[in-house]
Protein backbone atom coordinates (compact mmCIF):
# COMPACT_ATOMS: atom_id res chain seq x y z
CA UNK A 1 0.00 0.00 0.00
CA UNK A 2 1.03 3.78 -0.68
CA UNK A 3 2.39 5.39 2.54
CA UNK A 4 0.11 7.25 4.29
CA UNK A 5 0.71 10.70 4.91
CA UNK A 6 -2.72 11.82 7.10
CA UNK A 7 -3.88 10.13 9.76
CA UNK A 8 -6.78 8.17 8.10
CA UNK A 9 -7.69 4.72 7.65
CA UNK A 10 -10.50 2.85 5.70
CA UNK A 11 -10.48 -0.91 6.38
CA UNK A 12 -10.58 -2.74 3.23
CA UNK A 13 -12.67 -6.04 2.88
CA UNK A 14 -13.55 -8.29 -0.15
CA UNK A 15 -16.90 -9.15 1.38
CA UNK A 16 -20.10 -7.53 2.47
CA UNK A 17 -21.87 -6.79 5.45
CA UNK A 18 -23.56 -9.29 7.05
CA UNK A 19 -27.20 -7.15 6.56
CA UNK A 20 -29.22 -9.80 8.61
CA UNK A 21 -31.07 -9.85 12.13
CA UNK A 22 -28.98 -12.47 14.27
CA UNK A 23 -32.06 -14.71 14.74
CA UNK A 24 -31.80 -15.41 10.94
CA UNK A 25 -28.40 -15.78 10.72
CA UNK A 26 -28.55 -18.07 13.67
CA UNK A 27 -31.61 -20.12 12.21
CA UNK A 28 -29.13 -20.73 8.56
CA UNK A 29 -26.37 -21.70 10.85
CA UNK A 30 -27.86 -24.08 12.74
CA UNK A 31 -29.25 -25.40 9.36
CA UNK A 32 -25.91 -25.34 8.19
CA UNK A 33 -24.21 -27.22 11.15
CA UNK A 34 -26.76 -29.07 13.16
CA UNK A 35 -24.33 -32.00 14.59
CA UNK A 36 -21.49 -29.64 15.11
CA UNK A 37 -21.04 -28.93 18.84
CA UNK A 38 -22.28 -25.13 19.26
CA UNK A 39 -22.44 -25.04 23.31
CA UNK A 40 -19.59 -26.23 25.80
CA UNK A 41 -20.50 -25.16 29.85
CA UNK A 42 -18.10 -27.42 31.56
CA UNK A 43 -19.30 -25.80 35.24
CA UNK A 44 -22.26 -26.93 34.27
CA UNK A 45 -22.18 -30.22 32.61
CA UNK A 46 -23.91 -28.84 29.39
CA UNK A 47 -22.80 -29.86 26.27
CA UNK A 48 -25.17 -29.13 22.96
CA UNK A 49 -24.97 -29.27 19.32
CA UNK A 50 -26.74 -26.69 16.95
CA UNK A 51 -29.68 -28.31 16.57
CA UNK A 52 -30.12 -28.84 20.49
CA UNK A 53 -29.08 -24.92 21.10
CA UNK A 54 -31.76 -24.25 18.76
CA UNK A 55 -34.30 -26.13 20.24
CA UNK A 56 -33.43 -24.70 23.55
CA UNK A 57 -33.48 -21.31 22.15
CA UNK A 58 -36.52 -21.29 20.76
CA UNK A 59 -38.16 -22.81 23.79
CA UNK A 60 -37.03 -19.49 26.01
CA UNK A 61 -38.05 -17.17 23.19
CA UNK A 62 -41.54 -18.64 22.79
CA UNK A 63 -41.46 -18.93 27.10
CA UNK A 64 -41.11 -15.02 27.12
CA UNK A 65 -43.46 -14.86 24.30
CA UNK A 66 -46.34 -16.66 26.62
CA UNK A 67 -45.17 -13.76 29.31
CA UNK A 68 -46.00 -10.70 27.58
CA UNK A 69 -42.54 -10.07 26.33
CA UNK A 70 -42.69 -7.85 23.10
CA UNK A 71 -39.95 -6.66 20.34
CA UNK A 72 -38.75 -3.50 21.58
CA UNK A 73 -38.85 -4.35 25.70
CA UNK A 74 -35.88 -4.53 27.73
CA UNK A 75 -35.15 -7.51 29.29
CA UNK A 76 -32.30 -7.41 31.65
CA UNK A 77 -29.93 -10.07 32.61
CA UNK A 78 -27.47 -10.37 35.38
CA UNK A 79 -25.27 -13.31 36.35
CA UNK A 80 -21.69 -14.80 35.65
CA UNK A 81 -20.76 -17.49 32.50
CA UNK A 82 -23.45 -19.74 32.04
CA UNK A 83 -25.53 -21.77 29.53
CA UNK A 84 -28.58 -19.30 30.39
CA UNK A 85 -26.78 -16.46 29.43
CA UNK A 86 -26.26 -17.62 26.17
CA UNK A 87 -29.76 -18.25 25.96
CA UNK A 88 -31.22 -15.56 26.75
CA UNK A 89 -28.73 -13.89 24.49
CA UNK A 90 -29.90 -15.53 21.24
CA UNK A 91 -33.49 -15.87 22.42
CA UNK A 92 -33.83 -11.91 23.30
CA UNK A 93 -32.43 -11.66 19.65
CA UNK A 94 -34.71 -14.07 17.97
CA UNK A 95 -38.25 -12.02 19.59
CA UNK A 96 -36.55 -8.43 19.12
CA UNK A 97 -36.21 -7.64 22.61
CA UNK A 98 -33.14 -5.74 23.58
CA UNK A 99 -31.25 -7.67 26.00
CA UNK A 100 -29.40 -5.21 28.98
CA UNK A 101 -26.32 -6.50 30.19
CA UNK A 102 -26.30 -6.15 33.72
CA UNK A 103 -22.31 -6.30 35.38
CA UNK A 104 -22.56 -9.37 37.90
CA UNK A 105 -20.42 -7.30 40.13
CA UNK A 106 -22.99 -4.90 40.58
CA UNK A 107 -24.58 -3.57 43.63
CA UNK A 108 -27.86 -2.25 44.89
CA UNK A 109 -26.68 1.25 43.61
CA UNK A 110 -25.66 0.31 40.29
CA UNK A 111 -28.52 -2.19 39.72
CA UNK A 112 -31.04 0.39 40.66
CA UNK A 113 -30.07 3.09 38.27
CA UNK A 114 -29.38 0.83 35.38
CA UNK A 115 -32.70 -1.36 35.31
CA UNK A 116 -34.43 2.48 35.79
CA UNK A 117 -32.66 4.33 32.91
CA UNK A 118 -33.40 1.82 30.85
CA UNK A 119 -36.79 0.47 31.74
CA UNK A 120 -36.34 -3.26 32.25
CA UNK A 121 -39.56 -5.06 31.77
CA UNK A 122 -38.07 -8.45 33.01
CA UNK A 123 -34.70 -9.34 34.37
CA UNK A 124 -33.29 -12.36 34.58
CA UNK A 125 -31.27 -13.56 37.31
CA UNK A 126 -28.92 -16.00 38.58
CA UNK A 127 -29.00 -16.50 42.48
CA UNK A 128 -25.91 -15.52 43.17
CA UNK A 129 -22.08 -15.34 42.77
CA UNK A 130 -19.65 -14.98 44.76
CA UNK A 131 -20.26 -12.43 47.76
CA UNK A 132 -23.22 -10.93 45.52
CA UNK A 133 -26.83 -12.57 46.65
CA UNK A 134 -28.99 -11.69 43.73
CA UNK A 135 -32.24 -12.47 45.16
CA UNK A 136 -31.30 -10.40 48.31
CA UNK A 137 -30.54 -7.49 46.41
CA UNK A 138 -33.51 -7.15 44.38
CA UNK A 139 -36.28 -8.05 47.54
CA UNK A 140 -34.17 -5.36 49.17
CA UNK A 141 -34.65 -3.11 46.67
CA UNK A 142 -38.37 -4.48 46.06
CA UNK A 143 -39.73 -5.44 48.85
CA UNK A 144 -43.22 -5.83 46.80
CA UNK A 145 -41.97 -9.43 45.54
CA UNK A 146 -42.80 -11.27 48.76
CA UNK A 147 -46.10 -10.61 48.40
CA UNK A 148 -47.15 -10.27 44.63
CA UNK A 149 -47.61 -12.70 42.13
CA UNK A 150 -45.06 -14.20 39.71
CA UNK A 151 -44.30 -11.73 36.86
CA UNK A 152 -47.07 -9.69 38.22
CA UNK A 153 -44.41 -7.05 40.04
CA UNK A 154 -45.35 -3.68 40.61
CA UNK A 155 -42.48 -2.04 42.95
CA UNK A 156 -41.77 1.50 44.21
CA UNK A 157 -38.29 1.39 43.30
CA UNK A 158 -38.88 -0.10 39.86
CA UNK A 159 -42.16 1.55 37.75
CA UNK A 160 -41.26 -0.46 34.81
CA UNK A 161 -40.03 -3.83 35.90
CA UNK A 162 -42.83 -6.68 36.02
CA UNK A 163 -41.17 -10.13 36.00
CA UNK A 164 -38.22 -11.46 37.60
CA UNK A 165 -36.91 -14.73 35.91
CA UNK A 166 -34.34 -16.39 38.60
CA UNK A 167 -32.30 -19.64 37.67
CA UNK A 168 -31.76 -22.79 39.31
CA UNK A 169 -35.00 -25.21 40.60
CA UNK A 170 -35.42 -23.07 44.21
CA UNK A 171 -39.51 -21.39 44.20
CA UNK A 172 -38.55 -17.71 45.32
CA UNK A 173 -42.04 -15.57 46.36
CA UNK A 174 -42.85 -12.98 43.42
CA UNK A 175 -40.38 -14.70 40.69
CA UNK A 176 -40.53 -16.87 37.95
CA UNK A 177 -38.31 -20.12 37.59
CA UNK A 178 -36.28 -20.00 34.21
CA UNK A 179 -36.94 -23.80 33.85
CA UNK A 180 -40.80 -23.55 34.00
CA UNK A 181 -40.33 -20.09 31.66
CA UNK A 182 -38.66 -22.58 28.89
CA UNK A 183 -41.79 -24.70 29.17
CA UNK A 184 -44.72 -21.89 28.85
CA UNK A 185 -44.83 -21.95 24.75
CA UNK A 186 -47.52 -23.17 22.97
CA UNK A 187 -48.18 -23.58 19.04
CA UNK A 188 -49.19 -20.32 19.35
CA UNK A 189 -45.96 -18.59 20.28
CA UNK A 190 -44.12 -20.95 18.18
CA UNK A 191 -46.68 -19.24 15.44
CA UNK A 192 -46.20 -16.63 16.33
CA UNK A 193 -42.36 -16.87 16.84
CA UNK A 194 -41.61 -16.91 12.93
CA UNK A 195 -44.13 -14.23 12.49
CA UNK A 196 -41.74 -11.87 14.56
CA UNK A 197 -38.61 -12.77 13.72
CA UNK A 198 -40.02 -12.27 9.67
CA UNK A 199 -40.77 -8.58 11.20
CA UNK A 200 -37.29 -7.43 12.40
CA UNK A 201 -34.98 -5.53 11.11
CA UNK A 202 -30.73 -5.67 11.24
CA UNK A 203 -30.58 -2.17 12.20
CA UNK A 204 -32.86 -2.82 15.09
CA UNK A 205 -31.30 -2.09 18.57
CA UNK A 206 -30.86 -6.00 20.11
CA UNK A 207 -28.50 -4.97 23.08
CA UNK A 208 -27.77 -2.60 25.82
CA UNK A 209 -24.14 -2.38 27.46
CA UNK A 210 -23.51 0.22 29.77
CA UNK A 211 -20.36 2.12 30.05
CA UNK A 212 -19.01 4.60 32.80
CA UNK A 213 -19.56 8.27 32.18
CA UNK A 214 -17.40 11.17 32.47
CA UNK A 215 -20.11 13.26 34.19
CA UNK A 216 -21.04 10.39 36.96
CA UNK A 217 -23.54 7.70 35.76
CA UNK A 218 -23.22 5.16 33.60
CA UNK A 219 -24.45 5.39 29.66
CA UNK A 220 -26.32 2.41 27.89
CA UNK A 221 -24.75 2.08 24.46
CA UNK A 222 -27.30 0.97 22.51
CA UNK A 223 -26.11 -1.76 19.47
CA UNK A 224 -28.06 -3.19 17.04
CA UNK A 225 -28.29 -6.84 14.96
CA UNK A 226 -25.74 -5.29 12.31
CA UNK A 227 -23.48 -4.03 15.00
CA UNK A 228 -22.79 -6.85 16.64
CA UNK A 229 -23.39 -9.74 14.31
CA UNK A 230 -20.58 -8.37 11.78
CA UNK A 231 -18.27 -7.40 14.70
CA UNK A 232 -18.43 -11.26 15.90
CA UNK A 233 -17.85 -12.37 12.05
CA UNK A 234 -15.02 -10.36 11.55
CA UNK A 235 -13.25 -11.25 14.57
CA UNK A 236 -13.97 -14.76 13.55
CA UNK A 237 -12.52 -13.87 9.84
CA UNK A 238 -9.13 -12.12 11.57
CA UNK A 239 -9.09 -15.46 13.24
CA UNK A 240 -9.38 -17.30 10.34
CA UNK A 241 -11.87 -19.41 12.24
CA UNK A 242 -14.03 -22.53 10.45
CA UNK A 243 -16.77 -24.67 11.66
CA UNK A 244 -14.30 -26.85 13.31
CA UNK A 245 -12.34 -24.06 15.68
CA UNK A 246 -13.46 -24.36 19.34
CA UNK A 247 -12.64 -21.33 21.58
CA UNK A 248 -12.80 -20.87 25.39
CA UNK A 249 -14.16 -17.98 26.65
CA UNK A 250 -12.95 -17.03 29.98
CA UNK A 251 -13.92 -13.63 29.71
CA UNK A 252 -16.83 -12.12 31.12
CA UNK A 253 -20.39 -12.39 28.82
CA UNK A 254 -21.97 -9.06 30.17
CA UNK A 255 -18.67 -7.41 28.13
CA UNK A 256 -18.67 -7.43 24.25
CA UNK A 257 -15.30 -9.30 24.50
CA UNK A 258 -17.00 -12.33 25.56
CA UNK A 259 -20.73 -11.79 24.06
CA UNK A 260 -19.46 -11.06 20.93
CA UNK A 261 -15.88 -11.91 20.25
CA UNK A 262 -16.45 -15.03 22.04
CA UNK A 263 -20.14 -16.00 21.12
CA UNK A 264 -20.92 -14.24 17.74
CA UNK A 265 -17.52 -14.90 16.97
CA UNK A 266 -18.40 -18.99 17.38
CA UNK A 267 -21.64 -18.68 15.54
CA UNK A 268 -20.91 -16.73 12.66
CA UNK A 269 -18.45 -19.80 11.04
CA UNK A 270 -20.62 -22.63 12.85
CA UNK A 271 -17.75 -23.22 15.68
CA UNK A 272 -18.09 -23.95 19.23
CA UNK A 273 -18.07 -21.83 22.15
CA UNK A 274 -16.50 -23.45 25.52
CA UNK A 275 -17.03 -21.86 29.22
CA UNK A 276 -14.74 -23.11 30.95
CA UNK A 277 -15.82 -22.06 34.47
CA UNK A 278 -18.33 -19.44 35.65
CA UNK A 279 -15.41 -16.63 36.14
CA UNK A 280 -12.26 -16.50 35.20
CA UNK A 281 -9.67 -19.09 36.73
CA UNK A 282 -6.51 -19.82 35.59
CA UNK A 283 -6.43 -23.67 36.32
CA UNK A 284 -10.08 -24.52 35.13
CA UNK A 285 -9.05 -22.57 31.91
CA UNK A 286 -5.63 -24.29 30.76
CA UNK A 287 -7.62 -27.73 31.81
CA UNK A 288 -10.21 -26.63 29.96
CA UNK A 289 -7.99 -25.98 26.65
CA UNK A 290 -6.18 -29.47 27.12
CA UNK A 291 -9.10 -31.88 27.44
CA UNK A 292 -11.52 -29.77 24.98
CA UNK A 293 -8.75 -29.57 22.25
CA UNK A 294 -9.43 -25.68 21.92
CA UNK A 295 -7.98 -23.97 18.99
CA UNK A 296 -8.19 -20.52 20.47
CA UNK A 297 -8.62 -18.55 23.47
CA UNK A 298 -9.44 -15.57 24.47
CA UNK A 299 -8.44 -12.90 27.28
CA UNK A 300 -7.13 -9.85 28.73
CA UNK A 301 -3.20 -10.01 29.68
CA UNK A 302 -3.77 -10.35 33.04
CA UNK A 303 -5.79 -13.74 32.31
CA UNK A 304 -2.67 -14.97 29.98
CA UNK A 305 -0.31 -13.79 33.06
CA UNK A 306 -2.35 -15.27 35.68
CA UNK A 307 -2.36 -19.18 33.28
CA UNK A 308 1.12 -18.86 32.00
CA UNK A 309 1.84 -18.18 36.32
CA UNK A 310 0.29 -21.29 37.21
CA UNK A 311 1.93 -23.46 38.82
CA UNK A 312 0.75 -26.36 36.84
CA UNK A 313 1.19 -24.79 34.03
CA UNK A 314 4.12 -27.20 32.17
CA UNK A 315 1.46 -30.18 33.13
CA UNK A 316 -1.02 -29.29 30.81
CA UNK A 317 -0.64 -29.72 26.49
CA UNK A 318 -1.53 -26.71 25.18
CA UNK A 319 -0.44 -28.08 21.37
CA UNK A 320 -4.10 -27.50 20.05
CA UNK A 321 -3.99 -23.58 20.35
CA UNK A 322 -3.81 -22.01 17.08
CA UNK A 323 -5.35 -18.22 18.09
CA UNK A 324 -7.45 -16.34 19.94
CA UNK A 325 -7.24 -12.60 21.12
CA UNK A 326 -6.05 -10.63 23.70
CA UNK A 327 -7.59 -7.16 24.53
CA UNK A 328 -8.51 -4.85 27.15
CA UNK A 329 -4.43 -3.22 28.46
CA UNK A 330 -1.23 -3.07 26.07
CA UNK A 331 0.19 -6.80 26.12
CA UNK A 332 4.31 -6.51 27.92
CA UNK A 333 6.43 -8.20 24.57
CA UNK A 334 7.59 -11.03 27.58
CA UNK A 335 4.23 -11.84 27.96
CA UNK A 336 3.25 -11.72 24.33
CA UNK A 337 6.48 -13.64 23.35
CA UNK A 338 5.57 -16.48 25.58
CA UNK A 339 1.89 -16.58 24.58
CA UNK A 340 3.52 -17.14 20.70
CA UNK A 341 5.88 -19.64 22.28
CA UNK A 342 4.75 -21.74 25.65
CA UNK A 343 0.99 -21.50 24.79
CA UNK A 344 1.47 -21.84 20.78
CA UNK A 345 -0.78 -19.37 20.34
CA UNK A 346 1.41 -18.32 16.90
CA UNK A 347 -1.81 -16.47 14.98
CA UNK A 348 -3.02 -14.78 18.90
CA UNK A 349 -4.36 -11.25 17.66
CA UNK A 350 -4.28 -7.58 19.39
CA UNK A 351 -7.94 -6.17 19.61
CA UNK A 352 -8.92 -2.55 20.69
CA UNK A 353 -12.49 -0.46 20.31
CA UNK A 354 -15.14 0.44 22.58
CA UNK A 355 -18.20 -0.60 23.74
CA UNK A 356 -19.54 2.10 21.62
CA UNK A 357 -18.22 0.72 18.77
CA UNK A 358 -19.55 -3.27 19.18
CA UNK A 359 -16.66 -3.31 20.20
CA UNK A 360 -13.60 -4.01 17.62
CA UNK A 361 -12.36 -1.28 15.73
CA UNK A 362 -8.79 -2.79 15.15
CA UNK A 363 -7.27 -5.46 15.46
CA UNK A 364 -3.40 -7.22 14.33
CA UNK A 365 -3.35 -10.36 12.19
CA UNK A 366 -1.17 -12.98 11.96
CA UNK A 367 1.31 -12.10 9.78
CA UNK A 368 1.87 -8.78 12.02
CA UNK A 369 5.67 -8.53 13.01
CA UNK A 370 6.08 -9.30 17.10
CA UNK A 371 6.82 -4.97 16.96
CA UNK A 372 3.47 -4.39 15.42
CA UNK A 373 1.84 -7.13 18.12
CA UNK A 374 2.96 -5.17 21.10
CA UNK A 375 3.80 -1.53 19.77
CA UNK A 376 0.46 -1.40 18.30
CA UNK A 377 -3.29 -2.41 18.46
CA UNK A 378 -3.21 -2.88 14.40
CA UNK A 379 -5.15 -1.28 11.74
CA UNK A 380 -8.59 -0.57 11.23
CA UNK A 381 -10.80 -3.89 10.82
CA UNK A 382 -12.96 -3.94 7.47
CA UNK A 383 -15.88 -1.40 6.80
CA UNK A 384 -15.10 0.96 9.23
CA UNK A 385 -12.50 4.22 9.22
CA UNK A 386 -10.44 5.37 11.42
CA UNK A 387 -8.74 9.74 11.74
CA UNK A 388 -6.49 11.54 13.96
CA UNK A 389 -7.82 14.73 14.79
CA UNK A 390 -6.66 17.87 16.82
CA UNK A 391 -8.69 19.84 19.20
CA UNK A 392 -10.40 21.60 16.39
CA UNK A 393 -11.55 17.87 14.63
CA UNK A 394 -8.72 18.13 11.81
CA UNK A 395 -7.09 15.32 10.77
CA UNK A 396 -3.50 15.21 12.01
CA UNK A 397 -0.28 14.52 9.60
CA UNK A 398 1.05 10.52 10.54
CA UNK A 399 2.97 10.27 13.72
CA UNK A 400 1.22 13.14 15.53
CA UNK A 401 -0.82 12.34 18.74
CA UNK A 402 -4.44 13.60 18.84
CA UNK A 403 -8.40 11.94 19.08
CA UNK A 404 -8.83 8.35 17.60
CA UNK A 405 -12.44 8.91 16.22
CA UNK A 406 -14.30 6.54 14.41
CA UNK A 407 -17.06 5.96 11.75
CA UNK A 408 -19.05 2.94 9.81
CA UNK A 409 -21.44 0.04 10.54
CA UNK A 410 -20.02 -0.83 13.89
CA UNK A 411 -21.03 2.88 15.77
CA UNK A 412 -23.85 2.23 18.17
CA UNK A 413 -27.50 4.20 17.32
CA UNK A 414 -26.38 6.34 20.74
CA UNK A 415 -26.86 6.31 24.52
CA UNK A 416 -30.03 4.99 25.81
CA UNK A 417 -32.64 8.25 26.38
CA UNK A 418 -29.98 10.27 26.40
CA UNK A 419 -29.76 12.71 23.06
CA UNK A 420 -27.16 14.87 25.16
CA UNK A 421 -24.52 12.78 25.69
CA UNK A 422 -25.03 10.63 22.21
CA UNK A 423 -24.24 14.03 20.59
CA UNK A 424 -21.10 14.80 22.66
CA UNK A 425 -19.92 11.77 21.43
CA UNK A 426 -20.81 11.02 17.78
CA UNK A 427 -20.87 13.94 15.48
CA UNK A 428 -23.15 15.39 12.83
CA UNK A 429 -20.65 13.61 10.27
CA UNK A 430 -21.65 10.46 12.60
CA UNK A 431 -17.68 9.77 13.38
CA UNK A 432 -17.90 8.53 16.84
CA UNK A 433 -14.87 10.61 19.49
CA UNK A 434 -13.27 7.63 21.42
CA UNK A 435 -11.75 10.09 24.16
CA UNK A 436 -8.78 8.08 23.47
CA UNK A 437 -5.32 9.43 22.28
CA UNK A 438 -3.69 7.98 19.30
CA UNK A 439 -0.92 7.97 16.58
CA UNK A 440 -1.21 6.24 13.44
CA UNK A 441 2.03 5.57 11.40
CA UNK A 442 2.59 5.75 7.48
CA UNK A 443 1.10 2.05 7.37
CA UNK A 444 -1.99 2.36 9.14
CA UNK A 445 -0.99 0.84 12.74
CA UNK A 446 -2.48 2.72 15.45
CA UNK A 447 -0.57 3.29 18.96
CA UNK A 448 -3.11 3.99 21.62
CA UNK A 449 -1.37 6.72 23.91
CA UNK A 450 -3.38 7.98 26.74
CA UNK A 451 -6.99 8.77 27.50
CA UNK A 452 -8.69 11.85 27.24
CA UNK A 453 -11.38 11.22 29.65
CA UNK A 454 -9.04 10.16 32.50
CA UNK A 455 -10.46 6.61 32.51
CA UNK A 456 -8.50 3.75 34.48
CA UNK A 457 -8.10 0.93 33.21
CA UNK A 458 -7.89 -1.88 36.10
CA UNK A 459 -7.22 -5.61 34.88
CA UNK A 460 -9.05 -5.11 31.73
CA UNK A 461 -12.42 -3.14 33.42
CA UNK A 462 -12.79 0.72 32.31
CA UNK A 463 -13.48 2.58 35.72
CA UNK A 464 -14.12 6.48 35.15
CA UNK A 465 -13.25 8.31 38.23
CA UNK A 466 -15.96 11.22 37.87
CA UNK A 467 -18.35 7.96 38.45
CA UNK A 468 -16.44 6.96 41.96
CA UNK A 469 -15.89 10.60 43.13
CA UNK A 470 -19.71 10.95 42.26
CA UNK A 471 -21.15 8.16 44.14
CA UNK A 472 -18.53 9.19 47.19
CA UNK A 473 -20.30 12.55 47.61
CA UNK A 474 -23.24 10.56 48.59
CA UNK A 475 -21.41 10.53 52.06
CA UNK A 476 -22.14 12.38 54.19
CA UNK A 477 -18.31 13.01 55.57
CA UNK A 478 -16.90 13.42 52.61
CA UNK A 479 -16.84 17.14 51.69
CA UNK A 480 -14.86 16.96 48.66
CA UNK A 481 -12.74 14.14 46.90
CA UNK A 482 -10.55 13.27 43.29
CA UNK A 483 -9.96 9.50 42.13
CA UNK A 484 -7.35 9.16 39.72
CA UNK A 485 -5.01 6.12 38.79
CA UNK A 486 -1.84 4.38 40.06
CA UNK A 487 0.18 2.34 37.96
CA UNK A 488 0.29 -0.90 39.24
CA UNK A 489 2.01 -4.21 37.15
CA UNK A 490 -0.52 -6.64 37.70
CA UNK A 491 -3.70 -4.65 37.50
CA UNK A 492 -2.19 -2.11 35.55
CA UNK A 493 -3.18 0.18 37.38
CA UNK A 494 -5.08 1.09 41.04
CA UNK A 495 -7.57 3.24 42.17
CA UNK A 496 -6.77 5.57 44.67
CA UNK A 497 -9.47 9.02 45.92
CA UNK A 498 -7.54 11.44 47.85
CA UNK A 499 -10.64 12.28 50.70
CA UNK A 500 -11.40 15.90 52.29
CA UNK A 501 -13.56 15.56 55.37
CA UNK A 502 -16.33 18.09 56.44
CA UNK A 503 -14.77 20.02 59.32
CA UNK A 504 -14.56 17.89 62.67
CA UNK A 505 -15.37 15.03 60.76
CA UNK A 506 -13.31 11.75 61.28
CA UNK A 507 -13.28 8.97 59.04
CA UNK A 508 -10.90 5.32 58.51
CA UNK A 509 -9.73 3.76 55.11
CA UNK A 510 -11.71 0.80 56.10
CA UNK A 511 -14.72 3.26 56.69
CA UNK A 512 -14.93 4.20 53.65
CA UNK A 513 -14.26 1.23 52.19
CA UNK A 514 -16.83 -0.19 53.77
CA UNK A 515 -19.39 2.50 52.35
CA UNK A 516 -18.47 1.26 48.68
CA UNK A 517 -18.33 -2.37 49.28
CA UNK A 518 -22.40 -3.49 48.90
CA UNK A 519 -22.63 -0.28 46.81
CA UNK A 520 -20.26 -0.29 43.82
CA UNK A 521 -18.45 -2.69 42.15
CA UNK A 522 -15.50 -4.32 43.82
CA UNK A 523 -13.03 -2.57 40.88
CA UNK A 524 -14.59 0.83 41.29
CA UNK A 525 -13.23 0.31 45.13
CA UNK A 526 -10.46 2.57 45.83
CA UNK A 527 -7.18 0.48 47.10
CA UNK A 528 -5.33 3.50 48.19
CA UNK A 529 -7.17 6.05 50.41
CA UNK A 530 -5.58 9.34 51.54
CA UNK A 531 -7.54 11.53 53.78
CA UNK A 532 -5.87 15.35 53.04
CA UNK A 533 -6.50 19.00 53.79
CA UNK A 534 -6.74 20.36 50.62
CA UNK A 535 -5.99 19.15 46.58
CA UNK A 536 -2.95 20.52 44.67
CA UNK A 537 -4.57 23.14 42.38
CA UNK A 538 -3.39 25.89 39.86
CA UNK A 539 -3.53 29.44 40.07
CA UNK A 540 -6.91 29.38 38.34
CA UNK A 541 -8.23 26.94 40.80
CA UNK A 542 -7.88 23.72 38.63
CA UNK A 543 -6.94 20.57 40.31
CA UNK A 544 -4.00 18.98 39.61
CA UNK A 545 -4.60 15.23 39.33
CA UNK A 546 -1.35 14.41 38.00
CA UNK A 547 0.65 15.96 41.23
CA UNK A 548 -1.38 13.69 43.27
CA UNK A 549 -0.66 10.75 40.60
CA UNK A 550 2.81 11.59 41.17
CA UNK A 551 2.82 12.18 45.20
CA UNK A 552 1.06 8.96 45.58
CA UNK A 553 3.26 7.07 43.18
CA UNK A 554 6.43 8.54 44.90
CA UNK A 555 5.21 7.39 48.59
CA UNK A 556 4.47 3.79 47.35
CA UNK A 557 7.80 3.55 46.00
CA UNK A 558 9.19 4.39 49.18
CA UNK A 559 7.59 2.23 50.91
CA UNK A 560 8.13 -0.83 48.94
CA UNK A 561 12.16 0.24 49.05
CA UNK A 562 11.57 0.42 52.56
Amino acid sequence: MTALTQSYYSGASSTQIIYQTIGDYLDHICESFPDNEALVVRHQNVRWTYAEFKREIDRLATGLLALGIEPGDRVGIWGPNSSEWALVQYATASIGAIMVCINPAYRLHELEYALNKVGCRAIITAEQFKTSHYLNMLQNLAPELVSCPPGKLKAHNFPDLEMVIRMGEEATSGMLNFSDVCAMGSETEYAGLAEIKHSLRPDDPINIQFTSGTTGSPKGATLTHCNILNNGYLCASSMGFTDQDRLCIPVPLYHCFGMVMGNLACLSRGATAIYPSDAFDPLSTLQTVQDEKCTGLHGVPTMFIGELDCAQFDEFDLSSLRTGIMAGAPCPTEVMKRVLGDMHMRDVLIAYGQTETSPVNHITLPDDSLENRTGSVGKAVPWVEIKITDENNRVLPVGEKGEICVRGYSVMQGYWNDEERTRETIDAANWLHSGDLGVMDAHGYMQVVGRIKDMVIRGGENVYPREVEEFLYTNPKIAEVQVFGIPDPKMGEEICAWVQLHPGETMSEEELKGFCRDQITHFKIPRYVRFVEDFPMTVTGKIQKFIMREQMQAELTRADAG
